[in-house]
């Protein structure tokens, strides 16, 4: 058998994607509010990190490799991101059983696609067209990386530009960890 050849940084962003609308289905489907919540919480754990770890590794790459263009294309990104994460913010501690939790959910997944359709017609092939696969393959690597120190849930106050999103990120990691020592999980 062949070794499974490394994600490039498209398809290491597309899989987390993947897997948050498979978190908000599970909110959908769920027929306990202990089991809305469980998924909740696994929402916001996955996009959390998610975001800032592409904002920590992901929206540099563009600006270094697309210049003026990757700045332009990471500053709508940054402003998309943080409607998300605005959103995200009220939906962490949002019991499912509130009469505004499910149209706060749909309007987060809204919010949510919208970027996405950007980062997979605009953001992503611009990219992957000046990488090299390696260095593509090297840029998902960090970004799956960077989502193991990252916070774990919305902070949408935070700094979202290098090098001080890096330093609030690693204040509040240890924090968010903790607090998910306390939370029920899927």
């Amino acid at each position: 058998m062949a070794p499974q050849q490394a994600n490039t940084i498209s398809e290491a962003i597309s899989e987390d994607h993947h897997a948050l609308d498979l978190y908000a289905d599970n909110i959908r489907s769920a027929t306990s509010i202990e089991d809305k919540t469980k998924w909740r919480n696994q929402l916001t754990w996955a996009l959390a990190r998610h975001a800032i770890s592409e904002e920590l590794t992901m929206y540099p790459a563009m600006e270094k490799h697309l210049g003026e263009e990757g700045l332009q294309l990471t500053n709508k990104d940054r402003e998309q991101h943080q409607g998300v994460k605005e959103d995200l913010y009220q939906l962490q501690s949002l019991s499912p059983s509130s009469d505004t939790f499910s149209p706060l959910l749909d309007r987060l997944m809204t919010d949510l696609h919208e970027h996405i359709q950007h980062e997979s017609e605009e953001d992503m092939p611009r990219l992957e067209g000046m990488l090299s696969r390696e260095e593509s393959q090297a840029l998902a690597q960090s970004f799956e990386r960077t989502k193991l120190i990252t916070p774990t849930q919305s902070h949408p106050s935070a700094p979202n530009r290098p090098y001080f999103e890096n330093f609030a990120a690693m204040l509040a990691a240890p924090i968010d960890r903790f607090q998910d020592l306390l939370k029920a999980w899927p």
